[in-house]
């Protein structure tokens, strides 16, 4: 025989599942976040789950000019890249409170994401579903939420100027280590992106070697940081009108 013993954290599995799309019969709008906003949602949200989409990686082959880089020397921030099989944690907040609090947010992340030219309907997983699947013997992982909205960059230079493409590790954190824009340095979004998914407890080792390849950097003397040199291309400034916006979908995700 077998003995098992629930904890407080599992007993949560064991509640009624709930369909977190809909509320009084209504589609509400849930907001993705795998990069900074999942330690700076910047909007007033109703409720955050942690969890994550499938088949897509997270990447820092996405320029930034007008909050962490410069056009002469952009950042490096987080996009998506397909890969089948693989998983991207990130939290989801819920916007409740009717159409014109949903505006509010949309306004906000459009103007926030606005450099980010693509925009992908995914589903949303937690740990719950694999709770329930286990529970009910079945092999099947429905999702949590449906129809979320994920903001990405084109992966072509040609199409999309903000694109990066994927660069060696040394170079990539050579490039993080030096850029800085209004909002504040490259290292500290890096940084602040570490500790997040440490504090939801998904800690992903990409993210953290890249964490560690910048602190190399930063423990030079001052006499060697000054020779170094990042190779970046300068990226024009776009403006927001330029930006693709659909005002037709109601989730999103940066």
């Amino acid at each position: 025989s077998h003995i098992f013993f629930l904890t407080p954290c599992f007993l949560l599995f064991l509640l009624p599942k709930r369909d977190f799309n809909v509320q009084d019969g209504i589609v509400v709008l849930w907001v993705f976040g795998y990069g900074s906003l999942i330690w700076n949602p910047g909007f007033d949200f109703d409720e955050k789950l942690i969890g994550y989409i499938k088949d897509y990686k997270r990447v820092f082959d996405f320029a930034c000019i007008d909050h962490r880089g410069a056009p002469e020397h952009p950042a490096r921030t987080c996009t998506l890249e397909k890969s089948a099989g693989a998983i991207c944690w990130g939290a989801a907040y819920c916007v409740r409170g009717g159409p014109e609090k949903e505006k509010l947010a949309m306004e906000y992340l459009e103007r926030r994401e606005c450099e980010y030219d693509s925009k992908t309907l995914v589903e949303f997983y937690t740990l719950r579903n694999f709770f329930y699947s286990w529970m009910q013997e079945t092999a099947t992982f429905e999702p949590v939420l449906t129809g979320v909205i994920v903001f990405t960059s084109t992966p072509d230079k040609e199409s999309n100027k903000y694109y990066l493409a994927p660069a060696p590790q040394e170079e990539m954190a050579m490039q993080i280590a030096t850029a800085s824009g209004p909002c504040g340095n490259n290292r500290e979004y890096l940084f602040k992106l570490e500790k997040a998914m440490h504090d939801i407890e998904h800690e992903e080792k990409y993210v953290t070697e890249l964490a560690n390849e910048v602190r190399k950097h930063l423990d030079l003397p001052k006499e060697v940081k000054a020779l170094l040199k990042p190779v970046v291309s300068r990226v024009p400034i776009k403006t927001q009108s330029q930006a693709h916006v659909s005002t037709r979908q109601r989730v999103f995700a940066s």
